[in-house]
């Protein structure tokens, strides 16, 4: 469940250390390497963490030591950021072992996507604001002018992004205020109805996902729905689903499944949204209050 007040980790300043962990699987070291070069010419210090170029089959090293990376940098208190080196699989073995006092103690901004978005919904539990944003792969490789590049520099800096994006055929017209959550649609619907369940009535849910077919992608909506959530949110934001082919068999496209289980509700909904597995990942910031403005020539999103 998400904390009642969410606090909003301070902006980072020239000087100022972001640790590089990896929490899940096991990542190519020249993106560690390239990422952590950029973020020092941006002003930054870089601690990479000690298991974060470590292997454990598929994993960056046995839970022990993805998480001891973790405690290490949140307990860390010149560390004033967590940038997770990959996503993958592997963060729902840290969860139990992450403390909400830990985390609201020593809040600090977490920066990452995909399977982070267990992660995520961990900082929400604790009451902290997360970053939904690149990890090192982008970082390393995009230049400093791509787009979501410059959101995740502002946003580290303290700047609010405001988003304003194309209208899309399937789009619900409409405003609304709100807490703004989500990530991985696979990742957050398999922590449905623990403690750590981001789906809360009256918030902006968005969604993202990679090599889901849609019958796949349409269950997991079934799931929410049949279990309380869609008719309860605020708002939708669908973002890039990526790596997969569409179901002929299906007799609908996959942003169509997704418009038909949310046909009967009345709250604004926007397709193709950037962000997701995609070179335009556009920075979220996990339990800010943001505007989604879903208007007839475009999208806006302003936090």
């Amino acid at each position: 469940m998400i904390a009642a007040e969410i606090t909003i980790p301070a902006a980072l300043r020239p000087g100022d250390t972001i640790a590089l962990v990896s929490p899940s699987s096991k990542v190519k070291h020249e993106y560690i390497d390239d990422a952590a070069a950029r973020l020092r010419s941006w002003g930054y210090e870089v601690r990479i963490g000690a298991h974060a170029y470590g292997a454990h089959g598929n994993f960056a090293g046995t839970p022990a030591e993805r998480l001891a990376d973790l405690h290490d940098a949140l307990a860390d208190p010149s560390v004033k950021a967590i940038l997770c080196t990959r996503g993958g699989y592997g963060a729902v073995h840290l969860l139990e072992s992450l403390q909400p006092e830990e985390i609201r103690r020593n809040a600090k901004w977490l920066i990452g996507f995909s399977d982070i978005s267990a992660l995520h919904a961990a900082w929400l539990q604790a009451g902290v604001a997360s970053l939904h944003a690149p990890m090192c792969k982008h970082i390393a490789e995009e230049p400093d002018e791509q787009e979501s590049t410059r959101y995740l520099r502002s946003a580290l800096e303290g700047r609010m992004p405001r988003y304003v994006v194309p209208s899309h055929p399937l789009n619900r017209t409409g405003e609304v205020r709100a807490r703004v959550v989500g990530g991985n649609l696979a990742v957050l619907t398999g922590l449905l109805r623990t403690p750590y369940d981001i789906f809360q009535e009256g918030t902006i849910l968005f969604i993202e996902d990679v090599g889901e077919r849609t019958y796949k992608v349409e269950r997991m909506l079934y799931n929410l729905e049949l279990s309380g959530v869609l008719p309860r949110l605020a708002g939708l934001i669908v973002g890039r689903f990526t790596d997969y082919s569409e179901d002929t068999g299906m007799c609908m496209t996959l942003y169509e499944a997704v418009h038909a289980r949310v046909a009967r509700y009345s709250y604004p909904v926007c397709f193709d949204f950037p962000v997701g597995h995609v070179p335009q990942n556009h920075p979220m910031i996990e339990g800010a209050v943001a505007t989604l403005t879903v208007a007839p020539q475009g999208v806006t999103l302003q936090f």
